[in-house]
Formats: structure tokens, sequence, C-alpha cells
């Protein structure tokens, strides 16, 4: 019973979230890490980043004098884009908006990006301005889903160990970042370049998966539960 619990555990759907950076003069990592993710046993939900698209909305605030809420949404609309550039590059991603979306998607074997204006916009825990990124996005959904574990896959790597709040203060991750995290009790680590090979381990890719993991049938076991640590532990925690 504790083997098979631990089993639910290793395979509890994961929110990665892909940064936007990886689109600047990174085409060759963003197409391997989506083959990766493509291949995952895991269930996983896509949160994309907006990158050189969200770069676009902070130009055109500053040249057009737009306010914060317009440049939320117009932001919001920046991670749509980038989301039907990942869906483009495999076909088991597909792009969705709700909740119910995502469950389906997850339940059908596929692998949901979302695209968050709908539920974000309207989304009163989330402040319409720029303290809010695709990380505390991430986070959000996760916690909306009730899915335990979150994963944000960077541009730049990131030494173990600081909490959400000590990345904040260095600005790696936005401030609501943390205090979605705190108050969801979320576990969250992050990836960056060289690190592909931990991706596929969480991911539970062949041949990187756990022997007895390899060996249960295609259909994904979901859980309603995720995990508090990611692949072996490895990951940081926080709690609130």
């Amino acid at each position: 019973m504790l083997l098979e619990t631990c089993e639910r555990r290793k395979l509890a759907p994961l929110v990665v979230k892909i940064g936007g950076s990886l689109l600047s003069g990174q085409g060759q990592r963003l197409a391997g890490l989506v083959a990766i993710i493509a291949r995952a046993r895991r269930p996983l939900v896509i949160v994309p980043g907006g990158g050189v698209f969200a770069d676009a909305v902070r130009r055109m605030q500053t040249t057009h004098d737009v306010s914060d809420r317009a440049a939320h949404a117009m932001a919001l609309l920046a991670m749509h884009q980038m989301g039907l550039l990942l869906q483009d590059m495999h076909p088991r991603l597909i792009a969705v908006e709700t909740l119910a979306s995502v469950r389906q998607a997850l339940a059908h074997n596929r692998i949901p990006v979302w695209l968050p204006l709908r539920l974000a916009e309207t989304d009163e825990s989330i402040p319409a301005d720029w303290s809010v990124t695709s990380d505390a996005l991430a986070a959000r959904l996760a916690e909306r889903l009730r899915i335990e574990g979150v994963l944000l896959v960077k541009s730049r790597r990131v030494p173990k160990g600081p909490t959400a709040e000590e990345l904040a203060e260095q600005g790696i991750v936005d401030p609501v970042f943390g205090e979605i995290v705190t108050r969801a009790g979320l576990a969250f680590r992050l990836l960056g370049p060289g690190e592909e090979r931990e991706l596929a381990e969480i991911c539970l890719v062949a041949p990187f998966m756990p022997k007895h993991i390899r060996r249960l049938p295609g259909r994904i076991e979901r859980g309603r539960r995720g995990v508090r640590r990611l692949a072996g532990g490895a990951g940081t925690h926080t709690r609130g």
C-alpha cells in the first residue's frame, strides 16, 4: 500500500511554466524542452511566459501611456501568443482557457497549454500590474486546480535552496509568486540551461523513469493531491 501511494504521488499532476525568455535566441533549447515535455508520463499543465511579446507591451505602455490594467490584459495576451507557438510545436499539446478544459485535456492524455486571459483578467487575487508575471500565474493556476507542485523552466540556472521570497528579492521570480506559494503550500523548483535530464526525470520520461514506474500501464494515474517534493526531494519547498 505504501509503495502504491508513493507511485501515485510520483504520477501526480504538475504545473510547468516555460519562460518566455526561451524565445530569445534559444530556439534549439526550447524545441528540446518541448520534446521532453511531450513524452511525459506525469500529467502536466503548461503555463507559457510572455517573452518578447510581453516586452513589446512594456514598450507600448511607455510610448502611449497605457494604463496598468490595460497593459496587464495585453501582457496576458502576450502569453497567449507563446502558448499558441508551443501548441504548434507538438500535437500532444493543446491550448485551453478554463479549468474544465484543463481537466478534460488531462483526462485524454493531452498536455494542456493554458491561455490565461479568460480566468486571470477577472481574478481579484491577482494584481493587474507588472508585480505579476507568468510565475505567479502558474502558482495561482496550481492553487485553483489543487495541484501541489510548480516547476519554473527559465533561461538561467538558479542554485537550489532559496525561498520564494529570497528569489523575489533577487528578481528571479515576481513577489506575488511567493505569496501564492506560501498561501497554497506549494512545492516548487526552478530549472535552467543544462538541466534537461532533471526535467526528464521529473516528467518521468524514459529512460529516466524509475523501473517500477516504467512498468506501469499506458494510462496515467491521477490523484487529487500533488507532490510535496519534486524528483527525489531536490526541489525547494515553501509551506504557509
